[in-house]
């Protein structure tokens, strides 16, 4: 399948990241088709999708023109089959569950034509673990987008061991074309590239707040003000760059035997599990949070900012 002959992109599931990877792909000109097992999913995509597209207008990324012929070109299917039907790219953001994604390959193969492309949007899962029972992963792939996706910029694009170097190009291609930064990883890894370096990260930070060394307050303002500033200007790498990789050797030799290198879950981290405190889909976590709705649109807010401004920032260079 090469690009020009993607017309239809169908989506499978509309949950949490499903309906913003519609509307991305409906607002960049495809048809697109969806589905979801739950009904209440299915009923209030369009109006989720509405309100996040009137967003995107109040903070001038897209023509109020251009709202309604975005929502005419989403279909909510009833059925699967009659979502993958006619697409030539079928993307499931389904739940993130390894055997739920083995069963829907081996049933999704039988309802598409044999070039289409099947993408996953697992953030851990490769084609070699959710393929295992497909009859044709030439043409599968893993297209990993962020939450929020129809905001996040960067999509990672992570072939299989047989996955095709059409299908790979191509839905680079496809993804770029949509606006989104999709970085082609090279080889399986589990969890692909930005997740490793997150999980990395974010093992440091639960160790020091279990030590007591900063609140959590001063963790989080700490960290977005030094490495969260520049890396929404720099990658790692180029930071590196600028501070010297001499200077970075001798931080690295210096930091890296005291560093926290065990596979553990820190218990203050099982400790909120267990306790219920799950995050922001439950109202409390590490802070608490009075109103779902009301956080997740602030946050939607200001990264719709950033977003913009990383956007003037690429077309300036």
């Amino acid at each position: 399948m090469k690009l020009e002959q993607i017309e239809t992109v169908a989506v499978i599931g509309l949950g949490r990241m499903g309906h913003g990877i519609a509307q991305t792909f409906a607002a960049a000109g495809y048809n697109v088709r969806g589905f979801d097992s739950d009904p209440e999913a299915r009923a209030t995509a369009p109006a989720r999708i509405r309100r996040s597209l009137a967003d995107f207008v109040a903070n001038g990324m897209l023509d109020a023109s251009d709202v309604e012929p975005t929502l005419q070109r989403i279909t909510v299917a009833d059925s699967e089959a009659d979502a993958v039907a006619g697409s030539q790219f079928v993307v499931e953001a389904i739940a993130e569950d390894l055997e739920v994604k083995r069963d829907y390959f081996e049933r999704i193969e039988g309802c598409v034509t044999d070039d289409t492309i099947l993408a996953s949007n697992s953030s851990m899962f490769t084609v070699s673990l959710f393929g295992e029972n497909m009859r044709n992963t030439e043409r599968a792939v893993v297209t990993h987008w962020f939450n929020p996706p129809h905001i996040v910029p960067t999509v990672e694009v992570v072939p299989g061991p047989r996955t095709t170097e059409e299908v790979i190009e191509t839905s680079v291609a496809l993804h770029r074309r949509i606006g989104k930064l999709a970085v082609r990883i090279n080889g399986e890894i589990p969890g692909f590239l930005v997740n490793r370096v997150q999980s990395a990260m974010i093992r440091e930070v639960w160790d020091l707040y279990e030590r007591g060394i900063a609140s959590a307050e001063d963790i989080d303002t700490a960290i977005r003000g030094s490495i969260g500033f520049r890396l929404a200007l720099f990658g790692p790498l180029k930071i590196c760059d600028f501070g010297g990789i001499d200077i970075w050797t001798t931080v690295y030799r210096k930091l890296a035997p005291d560093l926290r290198a065990d596979a553990e879950v820190p218990a203050i981290m099982k400790a909120h599990v267990e306790a219920g405190d799950a995050g922001l889909c439950v109202g409390r976590g590490i802070h608490q949070y009075e109103s779902i709705e009301t956080v997740t649109a602030e946050r939607d807010e200001l990264m719709l900012k950033l977003a913009k401004l990383l956007q003037q920032s690429s077309k300036e260079t």
